[in-house]
């Protein structure tokens, strides 16, 4: 086995809620510009423990999210070894193939590869997270009138497919990523998802 991967993400983008890219539909904006993170509660990939780091993606979406094209900012965890870093990005440029690989086969090109403290956190459903200098968000799922977390299954799209996302708000999301060429962005009230993944090939 290449690699087995399991955790959970946080991601927000420009789009009001529910971001039309998970049912296939063109972004609000005519674009989309997010930020996810993995985050590994367990992980090996070839051999290579990567439990408890976190990889995150800045990224703008041209256009309809399945037509691909994206740019992309990779954020490795500054606590990942160089054997650590390789073996994530491995995974995470195709190169291992599996169910991360039909996902970033949607990216066209990588704009840069950084190293930085990432903070990562899930407090009773509410999750925080920053990349470095460049990016943070608070967010926090919906919920129904149980109380239970509302969801979405079987979406066209999905930055974790095979999974279930908690469909989220964020209250605050900043983007400072314009010396890679992506927007700037000041936000709050906008989509986010929370999910959990189990990656293997």
């Amino acid at each position: 086995m290449a690699y087995s991967l399991e955790g959970s993400i946080l991601e927000v983008c420009d789009c009001g809620v529910l971001c039309p890219c998970w049912v296939g539909e063109d972004p609000d904006n005519g674009t989309c510009d997010a930020i996810v993170a993995y985050h590994f509660d367990r992980g090996r990939i070839d051999g290579v423990d990567v439990t408890g780091l976190t990889l995150g993606l800045a990224v703008h979406i041209p256009g309809n999210i399945l037509k691909g094209n994206w740019r992309a900012l990779v954020c490795v965890d500054e606590r990942a070894t160089p054997q650590q870093e390789e073996a994530l990005l491995n995974v995470f440029t195709g190169k291992l193939g599996g169910p991360v690989a039909d996902l970033v086969q949607l990216v066209g090109e990588v704009v840069g590869v950084e190293r930085m403290p990432i903070t990562y956190q899930v407090r009773e459903g509410k999750g925080s997270l920053t990349l470095g200098s460049l990016a943070e968000a608070e967010l926090a799922p919906f919920t129904g009138p149980t109380g239970a977390v509302t969801t979405l299954s079987e979406s066209i799209f999905s930055t974790i497919p095979g999974s279930s996302a908690w469909l989220s708000k964020a209250s605050t999301y900043q983007r400072r990523t314009s010396r890679y060429g992506l927007k700037d962005l000041s936000l709050q009230g906008h989509n986010a998802v929370q999910g959990t993944f189990r990656f293997e090939a």
